[in-house]
């Protein structure tokens, strides 16, 4: 039996730095390379209800190592050689209740370009 081993995936942290002249927020995106994130390929069933409920398709649900402290959502994230953006509340495990090395998941739509 083998270990189970996410890949690492690069999260654009976000930081406010500004305002523009319509006073919406400017922001600074920062690399930052998260080690050990599962990437799960979303079914069939899935894409239809994320379609559904948020108008976007997912491709991925990433599931993010135990004791990761960045925020996940609406940011962007590179994987695959590919860049995807992070959408929905998200969802998040009691970590000392589960098993394995992830406690917290995030879907993900391609970003075209």
């Amino acid at each position: 039996m083998g270990i189970i081993k996410g890949i690492a995936v690069t999260l654009y942290d976000k930081e406010e730095v500004g305002r523009d002249e319509f006073n919406a927020p400017v922001y600074e995106e920062t690399p930052v390379t998260v080690e050990n994130v599962l990437v799960t390929p979303e079914g069939d069933d899935d894409i239809v209800t994320d379609i559904q409920l948020y108008g976007k398709r997912a491709e991925y649900e990433l599931s993010i190592p135990k004791g990761d402290t960045h925020e996940w959502q609406d940011r962007k994230v590179e994987f695959f050689g590919q860049t995807f953006h992070t959408f929905g509340a998200g969802r998040e495990y009691i970590e000392s209740l589960t098993p394995l090395s992830w406690n917290k998941k995030v879907k993900v739509e391609k970003i075209d370009g």
